[in-house]
């Protein structure tokens, strides 16, 4: 019995791949990399309180499953 291939992704859901030219200058370079740089901190200006919170949150929940792995492993003996 084979497997159907996984059905695709609607468009909205798909991932948009990011290309970077290996042709730009530096200065076409620079001036993305300012721009991202102003956009991001336009970002965390508005969102920035809440930004944190859910950074703190996710850290600490990769921190708990992270702990658990630890304490659960087949391989690690439990003194």
């Amino acid at each position: 019995m084979s497997a159907s291939p996984p059905s695709p992704l609607p468009a909205h859901l798909r991932p948009i791949p990011v290309e970077i030219p290996a042709t730009w200058t530096p200065e076409q370079a620079l001036a993305v990399f300012e721009l991202l740089d102003e956009i991001r901190d336009k970002i965390w200006s508005r969102y920035g309180s809440r930004l944190q919170g859910l950074i703190q949150e996710q850290q600490t929940s990769s921190e708990a499953d992270h702990r658990n792995d630890i304490t659960t492993s087949p391989d690690r003996p439990n003194f």
